[in-house]
C-alpha cells in the first residue's frame, strides 16, 4: 500500500479529500492524473508497457509516462515527477495540454496533459522496472491504427486521449 494518499475531486475537479489508493471506490469517485505525451522529431510518439505485476492494466501499453496525483502535489509536479521515475528525465520543459474528464469502466478521473520532445532512442531512458516493462517510439499514425484494430493492447482510456496527440 502507498503511503501517500490521492486527492478525490468533485465533477468540476475541485479538491474534496483523499485516499489511500487501496480505499478508491473507482465506481463513485473521482481522482486527479497526469500524462505525458512525448514526441520526436520523426513523427514519433513514445509508449510504454505497464509491468506484467501490475494489478491494472498488465501489460497493457499506453502513455509513456502517467500518473495519480497524491496529497501535496499539483498536476505539474506530480508529471514533472513521474517524468523522472517512469523514464530518468530531469531538466525538461513540459507544455501544458488538455484536461480531460474520464468515466470508463476503470475508473472516474480527470487528466491533465502535458507535452514535450525528446531526441533519443527508446534504449537510452531509465525505466521505473516495478512500473514499466519497456517503452518503444511509434508513428502516430501507425499508434491509431493498432489502437483499431486491437484494442485489448492498450489501457483503456488510450481511445479517449489518443486524440490530443499533436
Amino acid at each position: 500500500m502507498s503511503k501517500s494518499k490521492i486527492i478525490l475531486v468533485d465533477d468540476q475537479d475541485n479538491e474534496i479529500g483523499s485516499k489511500y489508493r487501496d480505499e478508491l471506490n473507482r465506481e463513485t469517485e473521482t481522482y486527479r492524473c497526469t500524462g505525458v505525451w512525448i514526441t520526436n522529431s520523426k513523427g514519433e510518439v513514445l509508449i510504454a508497457q505497464r509491468k506484467r505485476t501490475k494489478t491494472k492494466d498488465p501489460l497493457k501499453w499506453g502513455p509513456a509516462v502517467a500518473g495519480t496525483v497524491e496529497e501535496g502535489e499539483t498536476y505539474e509536479s506530480n508529471a514533472y515527477k513521474e517524468l523522472e521515475e517512469e523514464l530518468g528525465v530531469t531538466g525538461m520543459r513540459l507544455a501544458l495540454g488538455p484536461k480531460r474528464h474520464v468515466v470508463n469502466s476503470s475508473g472516474r478521473f480527470f487528466g491533465q496533459w502535458f507535452l514535450c520532445s525528446i531526441d533519443k532512442p527508446a534504449s537510452e531512458f531509465l525505466i521505473q522496472e516495478d512500473e514499466v516493462e519497456q517503452v518503444k517510439w511509434m508513428k502516430r499514425e501507425d499508434l491509431v491504427d493498432d489502437l483499431g484494430q486491437n484494442p485489448d493492447r492498450y489501457v483503456l482510456s488510450l481511445p479517449d486521449v489518443i486524440h490530443l496527440l499533436p
